[in-house]
């Protein structure tokens, strides 16, 4: 039966979680419609990535549903979990890419464990999965012999090769300098386009997911404090939206005004 166009891919309302007295999560709310990319925003340690585990299922919300194509993501339904893992991709943090793998066996990892293709079957599709991305001539490298743009994008060959119709990528940018982290969103960017998943992106870095969003989200104190497009969130003038998007500018100005011998006030 073919998905309903009108029915979003994942909705998720009033998730909760906390970790003993510590609250993370307070009634997460959040939309995602097919073939678009969902940015999360928000300061370290706000829980970003602690939502994104409660969607892939590596965390259990305390309180909440988790709709994936309109079926509820549910401990007491195991086939809706394992339909979701089927047709979802994950890209973690730090790519966790297997160093006693190759570049073709770390790929071809996921189709071994949720697939019944013929070994060599895998082996066509993973290398085509590295063609896509521009890495088919190191498939015999293992990760530490490629650089950190390429042990990216092999993280993504891996999180793609199952072709999902939903990628989550946690903090993709974390540890990079500036250049480096306009090419992962290019990448994901252009990829999303190549193969038409749908993405949500969990990330502190403002300027770069405005421009390859379709849509920001803002966790702030538990809850999704601001939901809209790139040019909604750019132009809000709410105090907390404007506290983080700002955050850069009123550094600059700071650190301006102590070059030029002015007094700073503190903040009590």
């Amino acid at each position: 039966m073919p998905a309903d166009p009108q029915t979003p891919l994942l909705q998720v309302q009033g998730v909760h979680k906390r970790f003993g007295d510590n609250v993370v999560l307070a009634g997460v709310d959040l939309v995602v419609t097919r073939g678009s990319v969902v940015t999360v925003l928000g300061r370290s340690g706000t829980g970003k990535s602690v939502f994104l585990k409660c969607l892939a299922g590596i965390v259990h919300p305390d309180q909440g549903t988790i709709r994936f194509d309109g079926r509820a993501l549910d401990a007491d339904e195991p086939r809706a979990r394992a339909e979701f893992h089927r047709r979802c991709g994950f890209l973690f943090q730090s790519n966790a890419l297997f160093d006693s793998l190759t570049a073709l066996e770390n790929v071809a990892l996921p189709l071994e464990q949720t697939t019944d293709l013929s070994e060599s079957d895998i082996r066509k599709r993973s290398l085509e999965a590295l063609r896509q991305i521009e890495l088919e001539q190191h498939a015999d490298q293992y990760p530490g012999q490629l650089s950190g743009g390429m042990q990216k994008r092999l993280a993504l060959a891996r999180a793609i090769v199952t072709q999902p119709e939903l990628v989550l990528f946690d903090e993709p940018t974390a540890g990079l300098d500036p250049l480096r982290r306009n090419a992962v969103f290019t990448m994901i960017a252009k990829y999303q386009r190549q193969f038409g998943f749908t993405a949500v992106i969990v990330t502190h870095d403002v300027t770069e997911a405005l421009v390859a969003s379709d849509r920001v989200a803002l966790l702030e104190k538990g809850v999704m404090h601001f939901q809209g497009t790139p040019a909604e969130f750019t132009s809000s003038t709410d105090p907390v939206v404007t506290s983080f998007r700002d955050s850069a500018a009123a550094l600059g100005a700071t650190l301006a005004s102590l070059r030029s011998g002015a007094d700073i006030q503190s903040e009590d």
